[in-house]
C-alpha cells in the first residue's frame, strides 16, 4: 500500500470535536484509519530505506 507521496502525520481531534453521541463513524475513527495508514507507510519507508543502503 506504499504511496507515491509521504503522508503527513495525522494529529489527533481538538479537545471538543468528538461529541460523546457514539457516532458512527466518530472523528476518532478517520483519525485512528489515517494513524495507521501512515504508520503502514513509515514501515515501507523504512524497508524501502534499508534496501537502498
Amino acid at each position: 500500500m506504499f504511496m507515491s507521496k509521504p503522508l503527513e502525520k495525522p494529529t489527533p481531534p481538538a479537545d471538543g470535536s468528538c461529541c460523546e453521541n457514539a457516532c458512527n463513524p466518530c472523528v476518532w475513527d478517520f483519525y485512528y484509519k489515517d494513524l495507521k495508514e501512515w504508520r503502514l507507510q513509515q514501515v515501507e519507508l523504512q524497508k524501502k530505506a534499508e534496501n537502498n543502503e
